[in-house]
């Protein structure tokens, strides 16, 4: 019998080992009976602002008056300037258990934040406790229903088969169109921009003089074609064209024919001239107001950077062009089923040890999709606010209203940029989030930047290259390595890194000794002596 335990012991000791590296069920949290008021509570909150100051006085003013409903918070706020500092920020604090208690995020970032069960708060049951949840009785502010979000932005904070944040703002991508320069090309504007016209306008732009200046602008410098995020111009080409890029469960599939046609048609144009990128030419927005770019693709977001009249402008005053910006959507391939990403932060509650804490970083979470948060915020840029509350509210429909009234609060590029989004909020998507979403989204992006490079050191942009740069992402961003999910609400590991393995299998040569040493030592002893 002690045999008989000793192999049952060794074989549990073996799954768990093996278990450990499976599924990891998440933890619901406790809601709290009561909120305890007779508490003080200190809770931080890590928001990102443009370095736009009229944003930063939005969240003081935010918590200002919160805090003046809920006296005994008290929230500190901290700053980022970007969205990555922010990710790297809270990955490097989940090991010493210093998170923030409200952040400011992406649902492809709380995918890499979730290595424990109860890294980032579930929030389906504070959704519908019907006191302290969205619209709960016990609510000292009047914040919208669940039924008020916006069902495409609440769905994109779901993944796992939970709900683990909500949308703060929304954003989708726009093209801002240089109008004046496509019809001195002798081109008319469509309805809808195509992939097609993009690059023939774009072509055509690239002609210049015996000295060497662009004919369209007289200038020197002409970069017909430039897009800020390559990664969502790789994502967005291959939806519009019903190519792979990854599944919900964590399969890569972005390196296929139709990926690599992309990157060989991007390489075409990069060697004319007619198209650029972000990170190696600049801030579309400088080039489109030099009158140095016909196509600027940024997101709805930075539309007051856009046009000879913006409120926000990184040129000289006296390097600007006066010419007419018309806001549209970005190209497509298949005009009557347009395809745009949605994009945007959300906002993730990260579990404490004090539920009570917990329930008081979640009421401060709410509070941010009150109108007066939701109206104020989306006025500073081409952002749409997440709730059909405040969407529909007489106050945010005047100022809708009066785009044009000046170059500030109603500047009518910016206004425009929200109109594009809410119009076409149908008609957006999202990528599939888990654990390792965040290094595919930058791979996307990268391979693009690669190809831009390399043409522009006159190197062969061929099949054999494309196939050597999809080996060089997948080691790069470790995507052979990626944690999955599948759906039914368990984190699950994909394929493991090469050190991992190597040491499970250790392990797993190790305990099958054990075991078979067990069993020979046992057979020996039941032997007859002397035979």
């Amino acid at each position: 019998m002690k045999k008989v335990i000793s192999v049952l012991l060794l074989l549990s000791l073996a799954l768990g080992l093996w278990g450990c590296h499976g599924n990891v069920e998440q933890k619901v949290f406790e809601i709290p009976a009561e909120f305890d008021t007779s508490r003080d509570y200190e809770i931080t909150f890590w928001a990102k602002n443009d370095t736009n100051m009229t944003q930063v006085e939005i969240y003081k003013a935010a918590i200002e008056g919160f805090q003046e409903l809920y006296p005994n918070i008290t929230v500190n706020l901290r700053l980022y300037t970007d969205y990555s500092k922010i990710y790297n920020d809270v990955i490097t604090n989940i090991a010493t258990d210093t998170t923030p208690n409200v952040c400011i995020t992406y649902p492809d970032h709380i995918a890499t934040y979730l290595t424990g069960a109860d890294t980032v708060v579930p929030l389906d049951d504070l959704f519908a406790d019907p006191r302290y949840g969205l619209g709960g009785s016990e609510v000292r502010f009047d914040g919208p229903s669940q039924s008020e979000i916006i069902p495409q932005f609440l769905e994109e904070c779901a993944f796992n088969g939970y709900y683990y944040a909500i949308p703060y703002m929304r954003s989708t991508e726009a093209c801002y169109v240089n109008k004046t320069y496509v019809e001195k090309l002798g081109f008319e504007l469509p309805e809808v921009l195509t992939w097609e016209f993009i690059w023939e306008v774009s072509e055509a732009a690239t002609a210049q003089d015996a000295e060497g200046n662009y004919l369209v602008n007289g200038q020197k410098v002409m970069l017909p074609f430039i897009y800020k995020s390559t990664d969502n111009m790789m994502i967005q080409m291959l939806a519009q064209l019903g190519a792979g890029y990854s599944t919900h469960a964590g399969e890569i599939e972005i390196f296929n024919d139709t990926t690599k046609e992309v990157l060989l048609e991007i390489g075409s144009h990069v060697e004319t001239g007619a198209f650029n990128t972000f990170k190696l030419a600049g801030y579309p927005a400088n080039f489109l107001n030099a009158g140095q770019c016909i196509f600027a693709v940024d997101s709805t977001a930075g539309a007051t950077w856009m046009g000879s009249d913006a409120p926000l402008i990184d040129i000289a005053e006296d390097k600007l062009v006066d010419f007419e910006t018309v806001v549209m959507t970005i190209p497509q391939f298949d005009t009557e089923n347009p395809k745009m990403i949605s994009q945007g932060p959300s906002m993730c509650v990260f579990n404490k040890e004090d539920p009570q804490e917990v329930l008081a970083s979640w009421l401060f979470a709410q509070y941010m999709l009150t109108n007066e948060v939701q109206i104020a915020y989306s006025q500073t840029e081409g952002y749409a606010p997440v709730t059909s509350k405040a969407q529909q509210s007489p106050e945010y429909q005047e100022y809708l209203s009066r785009a044009g009234e000046d170059n500030d609060l109603y500047y009518d590029i910016k206004i425009d940029a929200t109109k594009l989004l809410l119009n076409n909020t149908e008609n957006t998507f999202v990528t599939p989030v888990f654990n390792g979403s965040a290094s595919l989204r930058n791979a996307a992006g990268q391979m693009i930047e690669e190809v831009n490079k390399s043409v522009r050191r006159k190197q062969e942009v061929s099949d054999e290259y494309i196939e050597e740069l999809y080996a060089e992402m997948t080691s790069l961003y470790r995507l052979d390595q990626i944690v999955g999910a599948d759906g039914s609400g368990k984190i699950t590991m994909g394929a493991l890194p090469a050190e991992s393995v190597v040491l499970l299998s250790a392990l797993a040569v190790c305990w099958v000794g054990i075991l078979v040493y067990v069993v020979c030592d046992s057979v020996k002893k039941k032997k007859p002596q002397g035979k």
